[in-house]
């Protein structure tokens, strides 16, 4: 389990590479087991084959003799018979010859040492049998002497007229060091090849993972880099293999696919935001014209012509019904603000005088600016800009209570790699956590009154200059907002 855990965290290309590797070494090794097979089987069909001529060989010689004796052909005769003529086969064949009896005892032996002598060992009673019943009446005895191989084949020697005479005793003794020496001289010339080609393989093999991989590793980057608030490029490439063209042409559906499920998406919230935004409208525009009903109504009931305050009552109802028909007027305004998108003038300011300037419009002596720099230029419409800056600042007055004795907005604008950055900083009441992610939101407020366009507003704006608005906060200590636009480097 722990073999197969490590092998899938490797990566394809390096299976693939491993693969080829471990094949070539498997190939090899097989090869040399096989070729080591082959030899051994050759070397036994060898001296098998090579005892049977030799006997072949022996007896035609000993037929020979047997033939041109002048002793009478007996087996009490073969001793005399093969006297001399056992040396001269044995040297002429170059193999150690034994006569024996059909008893089994040892009559004659090529070997210098041996004599005709009872004390001999003479030949197993169970191969005398086997001898003497096989079809062939003969019979190979294989030992294992010492870790060699030793052969001893027993044959019968007959007359002219099929009688048995004796049997002949051939030992043999396999010499494999031939077959060892060429064994020997093969792998090495195997491991030569192997190793040659196993330094091509690993070319080859480097060569087809990573060819192989290649075109998944196009077709994972792709993915990693699709998202749904994007748009997603598809696959132009034509791989060599039938699965990852499948493959490919599955992304690109997949990305056609997800493009008109973002399309319908992007709608559906568009539909779902301006349903919310249209249900807040009434909602603020119904606010004021409860009061005013209650207004006109009370001023019918209590109208009397002859009233000596009827001045001051006029007046007083006027009031109310103006006071709210501004705040109809404010609603109305901000969400037209909010659904006309800023139109993009490209006029080029320099951000720290316009912020320094809009700061001026502000009464509050605790509203403080800064700047280490004199000029930072950017491209962006100056109304706008002048906008963001002014709801910013609203923003940080309204988030400090009133009974608050110390209140700090700090505003600065400063540089950083290719933007201009502007803070406002207040020491208010801060952004509550549950309100963190929703602060953008366009109808989201924490006021008693309003419709939360404000920093939807400015956000939209600032988005549409490429630039990005971000904040931070801490409850009971205040917040910062930070917006960020790009500059044009001098």
């Amino acid at each position: 389990m722990a073999a197969n855990s490590k092998m899938s965290m490797l990566s394809l290309r390096t299976r693939i590479f491993l693969s080829m590797i471990v094949l070539v070494l498997i190939a090899s090794v097989l090869m040399a087991s096989i070729s080591i097979i082959q030899f051994k089987n050759e070397s036994k069909v060898y001296h098998q084959e090579r005892l049977e001529r030799k006997e072949t060989a022996i007896n035609e010689h000993i037929n020979y003799v047997l033939a041109n004796t002048t002793y009478p052909l007996s087996a009490n005769n073969l001793n005399l018979i093969f006297k001399d003529k056992i040396h001269e086969l044995s040297q002429i064949h170059g193999l150690e010859i034994n006569i024996f009896g059909l008893d089994g005892k040892l009559l004659k032996s090529s070997k210098a040492s041996f004599s005709v002598d009872p004390v001999a060992p003479p030949i197993p009673k169970y191969i005398l049998k086997l001898v003497q019943s096989s079809i062939e009446k003969r019979y190979v005895d294989i030992k294992n002497i010492d870790g060699v191989k030793n052969r001893s084949s027993y044959s019968i020697i007959k007359d002219e007229k099929f009688k048995p005479l004796g049997i002949l005793n051939i030992p043999y003794v396999e010499d494999d060091s031939f077959y060892e020496a060429e064994l020997q001289n093969f792998l090495i010339k195997l491991g030569q090849v192997y190793a040659f080609m196993l330094v091509i393989a690993f070319g080859v093999a480097y060569f087809l993972s990573t060819y192989i991989t290649k075109s998944l590793k196009t077709i994972s980057d792709k993915l990693r880099d699709t998202s749904l608030d994007q748009k997603n490029e598809k696959i132009v490439l034509e791989a060599n293999s039938k699965e990852i063209n499948l493959l490919i042409r599955a992304y690109n559906g997949m990305v056609n696919e997800l493009e008109e499920s973002a399309l319908k998406l992007a709608q559906s919230e568009r539909e779902g935001a301006w349903r919310e935004m249209a249900k807040q409208v009434a909602h603020e525009i119904k606010n004021p014209l409860t009061p005013m009903r209650l207004t006109v109504q009370s001023f019918q009931r209590k109208f009397d012509s002859n009233d000596p305050d009827l001045k001051q009552k006029l007046n007083d109802y006027s009031k109310t019904l103006i006071q709210q028909i501004d705040t109809m007027s404010s609603v109305a305004s901000a969400f037209s603000n909010f659904a006309s998108m800023p139109a993009q003038q490209n006029e080029t300011l320099n951000v720290v005088n316009v912020v320094e300037l809009t700061l001026d419009i502000f009464n509050e002596d605790y509203i403080v600016f800064e700047s280490k720099e004199k000029e930072i230029i950017s491209k962006m419409d100056r109304a706008q800009l002048i906008r963001v800056i002014t709801n910013l600042v609203k923003n940080a007055i309204q988030s400090i209570p009133e009974n608050q004795s110390e209140k700090t907005i700090l505003v600065s604008v400063k540089k950083e790699e290719n933007n201009v950055l502007i803070l406002v900083k207040d020491n208010g009441i801060g952004i509550e956590a549950e309100n963190i992610d929703r602060i953008f939101e366009p109808k989201f407020t924490t006021k008693n009154s309003g419709m939360g366009l404000g920093l939807g507003i400015i956000k939209n704006i600032i988005e549409n200059y490429k630039g990005s608005i971000t904040f931070e906060t801490e409850e009971g200590k205040g917040a910062t907002f930070t917006v960020s636009l790009p500059i044009i480097n001098s």
